[in-house]
């Protein structure tokens, strides 16, 4: 009976140890791999788990919110094979579900802002407006485990740590541009970037559709600038273009995901694919009908500003890109045109800012377009010359800020590296964190900047595979710097946080650089 006891006391004993082990081994909210930091994360010490009864309950009479939840739903059944039911409810009743809703959500969250409660009985996620509900799915996909990115079943658990999630941005736009006319990329290229960068709350994709390379939108009025203009790459090889149809489908696959396009057309300069194929835009003596350009040298074209076929062919341009882009902006280049003399750029671009506005559309342009009188509702893109963004402001239009030697996703890591430029900089990830827009430029305050934005010219970046690679893991770091608050964003913390995000990566199916400052969680 001694033994017996013993025994039985022993296991009594054992019991508590192994539930305090148990708890403590449990995930906590505040430990996840988040990016970009959200503003408030307050933990408890419990999970929820996703399991055969788990649906999705989105709120009743609002199509949009059943949308977003089946994109939730999408998420999560290929890694889980969960098969989990989009389900539509006025209330969070239902225990053991993930419920989405706008009723009696807080204005003060703002139009991306959500509030994200994870509960052992349920997970609620509350929005003002919808694509506050898409921004807080985002957070909710990182709180699982990383296998849930997979594209085939995992094996489980799927718990989620328990807590409250309070988010909103810190900037209103936050975008990535991406260069598809020193290299074409397809269709279904774009929205593979468009799925990464949604999946770090970025809300814009500039497209650079045009330059001294390729042509890569289809202008009904002047075919030719696609067809011929966009018929190369650099370095040669087959180049390609959109049709407006295709243009269309990215547009509402990039709303779905509330993503708003911002197209460009690189003017006057960066403009010979559009002057091989319409000669009578040139005035250059010296080259009058240029051949199509397979380099990455720059600021030798210019549109000739003295002729009024030229603004016919811009508001013809920028008449059939609106008409097909619901967002507010269409840009218009304007950098780096170097032989255009400075007494004709300066009525060009205010022309043209005249011809963006007469179709219903707000004007941006590299910094070099501060020359000019920039509107109110204009806005000039920061990435070269602080005058240029001194004068902005001054101006009382608003900057995106993207510093070349910082925020150029293009610049090499270092001189190792396979793909990239360094005219900038070498970029690696600590300096492509450790900038603030609001200090950035003497006389530019907070109240001047609309957003940043993370560019990748293409000159030696041909393929998915080479993009991907010199995106990340610096995009995620430049998607915080646009949403986080200032007082969130910290490098020994985000290097921590993105190393366990490593394994997130990878089962995004994204070839990162294995940066050497950071210790990766295989």
């Amino acid at each position: 009976m001694r033994s017996l006891y013993l025994k039985i006391s022993a296991s009594i004993v054992l019991i508590p140890l192994i539930l305090s082990c148990s708890s403590e081994n449990s995930p906590k909210l505040s430990e996840q791999s988040l990016i970009p930091m959200p503003v408030s994360v307050t933990a408890t010490d419990s999970v929820f788990e996703l399991d055969e009864n788990t649906a999705i309950y989105a709120q009743s009479g609002n199509e949009e919110v059943k949308n977003i939840a089946q994109y939730l739903a999408d998420r999560l059944n290929p890694a889980t094979g969960l098969d989990i039911e989009v389900k539509t409810a006025n209330d969070a009743s239902v225990a053991g579900s993930i419920h989405l809703t706008l009723t009696d959500a807080d204005t003060t969250l703002g139009d991306e802002g959500y509030e994200l409660t994870i509960a052992t009985s349920g997970i609620k996620l509350l929005a003002h407006q919808p694509a506050g509900l898409f921004r807080g799915i985002q957070t909710l996909r990182q709180a699982l485990p990383a296998a849930i990115e997979k594209s085939e079943k995992q094996s489980g658990p799927w718990r989620i740590p328990t807590g409250t999630v309070r988010d909103y941005p810190e900037y209103a736009y936050r975008g990535a541009m991406l260069d598809v006319a020193r290299h074409f990329f397809s269709v279904e290229d774009v929205k593979r970037y468009i799925d990464l960068i949604a999946s770090y709350k970025m809300n814009v994709l500039h497209l650079h559709l045009s330059d001294d390379q390729g042509w890569r939108i289809e202008i009904k009025s002047w075919p030719k600038l696609a067809t011929y203009g966009g018929s190369t790459n650099v370095g040669g090889g087959k180049g390609g273009y959109y049709t407006q149809e295709q243009y269309s489908d990215l547009v509402n696959y990039a709303q779905s995901q509330y993503i708003t396009i911002v197209p460009e057309i690189d003017m006057p300069g960066h403009t010979n694919s559009a002057l091989a194929s319409y000669p009578e835009l040139n005035c250059n003596e010296k080259d009058p009908n240029p051949k199509l350009y397979e380099g990455i040298e720059v600021g030798f074209s210019t549109l000739c500003t003295s002729k009024e076929l030229t603004y016919k062919f811009v508001d013809d341009v920028v008449r059939e890109l609106a008409a097909l882009t619901p967002g507010p902006y269409i840009h218009v280049g304007g950098d780096e045109s170097h032989v255009t003399p400075m007494e004709e750029y300066i009525p060009f671009i205010n022309r043209v800012q005249d011809i963006v506005q007469s179709h219903g559309k707000h004007m941006i342009g590299w910094d070099e377009v501060t020359n000019a009188s920039l509107k109110p509702t204009s806005v000039a893109q920061y990435w070269a010359k602080a005058e240029y963004a001194q004068s902005a402001a001054k101006q009382g239009a608003k900057l995106i800020m993207s510093p070349a030697k910082y925020a150029y996703l293009d610049m090499q890591y270092d001189s190792t590296s396979k793909y990239g430029l360094h005219w900038a900089a070498y970029i690696e990830l600590d300096s492509a964190y450790n900038w603030e827009p609001s200090t950035m430029v003497s006389g530019v305050s907070r109240k001047d900047i609309l957003g940043v934005e993370a560019p990748i010219w293409t000159e030696t970046i041909a393929d998915m595979d080479a993009l991907e690679y010199m995106a990340f893991p610096r995009l995620p770091g430049l998607a915080e710097i646009g949403w986080s608050p200032k007082s969130a964003r910290d490098w020994t913390q985000y290097r921590d946080r993105l190393g366990k995000h490593g394994k997130r990566m990878e089962a995004m199916g994204i070839g990162y650089y294995p940066s050497k400052q950071v210790v990766w969680e295989k």
